[in-house]
């Protein structure tokens, strides 16, 4: 009872998003049913009619969610039978919460509020100006590409995203694991919406990753026991406690769309990016805090002869790690009590389990433009996708891995690829041992609605900083897309946000002196606008089909991932060539107050042969109609000039790809040696005098080590 009285008062508490006061002239005088009218009219939805009256749209908003579905719009509605809320209330009841199923049986007005928000706010979603929003069954089970547990891209009106789950022996529909969809009343069209009759209210806990795992603890909860204690132990549990970044979230608040970029499109758009309907680019609503936990089950270490619930549990699982080597034998770490210290094997091995970003099933990996798969909303996976991300302490990657061959999401996996110029780039072989570790994304103990801040997911395996990963990581191409490096960007659901809605199509982040939304971007003086394009139905070859922009006399600066183990490494830029673009100084290295000039300016505005030069064309370097040698000779000439052609892995609608894209290209930025434990910087300043349009172009960076550019046996792949 005490764990549902906390979560109602943190409900209670909880400003939703800013939503105006319905306009009640809109609302429409036709003969057909708006959703409100159709609803009023089938007495199975009579207590959700009533409800719906007495739940205003949001803390600032005098309208109530029944005004809210007789306006114009594209809602939602996912519509609660009398059965549904009558079961909801009797769930109270066994919870203590009430004395017996009846509204009248509530003694704590606010109590009351609570719990009528929460079930009628997590019901309807606001798909804006656009009537492809309205969520049908058939858009429903395409999310994710028909992955169990994705997540909705627009959130409720109660600011949670729903996810959609599928059980095959009976084919029905489940929102957020346990609600299911009526097979037969649903996708019914009104007006302004769509219907689904819904038979079990949404009620997601919400509360923080740090409640979440305090609560394990306090009742020996088994399942996520063993990692529970560890997380306390090692002292994290203040750091989970974080859901939301309150001074951005006043500044919002205050200031609301004076945040915009107002009229962004002929600004600063100078190509596809500027075809978006709406003309401003938005600045985020939230800014949340986000975390994904990767952990082992109780069952696990049950089999390793480890009793979660014994008192002595912590200290065997340190023993445990240390006995199988799951460490860096180099790294120096102290086995000891003191596991709040970065330098305990504990602490080490418990935070590389960590992601500081919450990432739901459907965007651990990302699959969209890959050649093959090219824009699929199915499970029809092709070329391998992956991304590298650093772990809670910063310090080290965890690679994340999908394939058509892989069979599921896996960590640190290190297959062999068809990567040869003839071949396809699919997966061709991987030894079991370099599988890596399994993401169990449909298993029932899969936590991805009940935590605000944080996803749970179980793994198949241990999973560890090895000397083997490590040197794995080490071994080969390092590719990341520009939002990888913001955890801001996936929390906050900005990187590929799979919606056409203005908001999400034109996000501007520019906060010039005033706020620093990305950790990991600065900008360096007032006159730069940056701008993330989203690129949803944009059927261009950039690297997970999005891109970013900074657009006026530019100066902007970016903290890097770190390097796997000490190497020589070339760091690369991508480049789209168009006329919008200008001309970039390039700066790298270690110091962020003085980084060093890497190489001579690059003007953006040039296709990869006019950049060569020596009076080249793009039939002079194209792949077309050579042979293997020839293809290795024209790539070897381009390096020479620092220049590469851009990866076959990404392709346009058409199916050709960036690598037969003549403005498509790769920059080799420096080729120098850099060390783990340093934190490199890149920085990007305009020097052209012109500032009608010239755009900084931005997708994605890569660290190549010199065993891969440099190889004896075989050429880098065009991959």
């Amino acid at each position: 009872m005490r764990k549902l009285i906390l979560t109602l008062t943190a409900l209670f508490f909880i400003i939703c998003s800013c939503t105006e006061d319905v306009d009640t002239s809109a609302r429409y005088v036709f003969s057909e049913y708006t959703v409100a009218s159709y609803l009023e009219t089938h007495a199975d939805y009579s207590q959700f009619v009533e409800l719906m009256k007495l739940v205003p749209v949001s803390g600032r908003s005098k309208s109530s969610v029944y005004q809210l579905l007789t306006a114009r719009g594209n809602y939602t509605c996912f519509a609660l039978t009398n059965e549904a809320i009558n079961k909801y209330l009797q769930d109270l009841v066994e919870e203590g919460l009430i004395s017996e199923p009846s509204w009248d049986a509530f003694t704590d007005e606010r109590k009351l509020d609570s719990i009528r928000k929460v079930i009628v706010l997590n019901t309807v979603i606001d798909g804006g100006d656009m009537e492809s929003q309205r969520y049908t069954t058939s858009l429903i089970t395409s999310i994710g590409n028909g992955k169990e547990n994705a997540e909705f891209t627009l959130p409720n009106i109660y600011d949670h995203k729903l996810t959609v789950s599928k059980v095959s022996k009976n084919d029905t529909i489940y929102l957020d694991k346990e609600c299911p969809l009526d097979p037969i009343n649903c996708d019914i069209p009104a007006i302004n919406g769509v219907i689904h009759k819904l038979h079990k209210v949404i009620a997601p806990k919400d509360e923080s990753a740090a409640r979440y795992i305090q609560n394990i603890l306090d009742e020996k909860r088994e399942g996520y026991l063993m990692f529970s204690k560890a997380i306390q132990a090692c002292g994290l549990l203040d750091t989970l406690s974080k859901v939301r970044d309150e001074a951005y979230e006043s500044l919002y608040q205050q200031q609301g769309d004076e945040l915009d970029m107002k009229d962004y499109v002929s600004k600063g758009g100078g190509d596809m990016s500027a075809t978006a309907g709406d003309p401003d680019a938005h600045a985020p609503e939230h800014r949340k805090y986000g975390f994904t936990f990767f952990a082992e089950t109780d069952d696990f270490w049950q089999s390793q002869g480890i009793d979660p619930t014994a008192p002595d549990a912590v200290e065997r699982l340190q023993d445990w790690i240390e006995s199988n080597k799951m460490y860096l034998s180099d790294a120096g770490y102290q086995v000891n009590t003191d596991y709040r210290s970065p330098q305990n094997m504990l602490h080490q091995w418990l935070v590389y389990h960590i992601l500081p970003m919450r990432i739901p099933a459907n965007k651990l990996v990302y699959h969209c433009n890959e050649l093959g798969h090219n824009y699929s909303p199915s499970s029809r996976f092709t070329l391998p996708v992956m991304e590298w991300y650093p772990v809670f302490d910063g310090g080290r990657l965890l690679k994340i891995y999908e394939s058509a061959e892989s069979d599921g999401i896996y960590l640190n996996s290190f297959p062999e690829r068809n990567n040869g110029i003839n071949e396809d780039g699919h997966e061709g072989y991987c030894d079991p041992e370099k599988r890596g570790v399994k993401v169990l994304t449909n298993s029932s103990m899969a936590v991805v609605t009940d935590i605000a801040n944080a996803c749970i997911y179980p793994i198949d395996k241990p999973l560890g900083y090895t000397d083997v990963v490590r040197d794995d990581l080490g071994k080969e191409r390092i590719r990341f897309d520009l939002f990888a490096l913001f955890p801001e960007s996936i929390t906050n659901g900005i990187r590929r946000a799979d919606s056409p809605l203005g908001k999400w199509q034109h996000v501007f982040v520019s906060l010039y002196n005033r706020y620093q939304y990305f950790e990991n971007m600065i900008i360096l003086n007032e006159e730069t606008h940056f701008i993330h394009y989203n690129g949803y139905n944009t059927a261009w070859a950039n690297y997970c089909g999005d891109e970013d922009k900074a657009f006026g006399h530019f100066d902007i600066m970016f903290r890097l991932p770190p390097v796997p183990k000490r190497n020589t490494y070339e760091f690369r830029y991508k480049l789209l060539a168009t006329a919008a673009r200008g001309i970039v100084q390039v700066y790298f290295g270690k110091d962020p107050k003085n980084l060093p000039v890497a190489g001579i300016p690059i003007n953006m505005t040039k296709d990869l042969h006019i950049t060569f030069g020596e009076g080249a064309t793009w039939a002079d370097l194209t792949d077309v109609g050579r042979d293997e040698d020839e293809i290795i000779e024209i790539d070897h000439k381009l390096r020479n000039h620092g220049l590469m052609k851009a990866s076959q892995h990404e392709c346009e609608l058409s199916n050709t790809t960036a690598r037969a894209k003549s403005n498509c290209s790769r920059h080799i930025i420096v080729r120098q040696t850099l060390d783990p434990g340093d934190t490199y910087y890149v920085r990007f300043k305009s020097v052209q005098p012109d500032l009608t349009r010239p755009e900084l172009y931005l997708d994605y960076f890569e660290y190549c080590p010199k065993e891969v550019y440099d190889s004896p046996e075989k050429p880098e792949d065009i991959w």
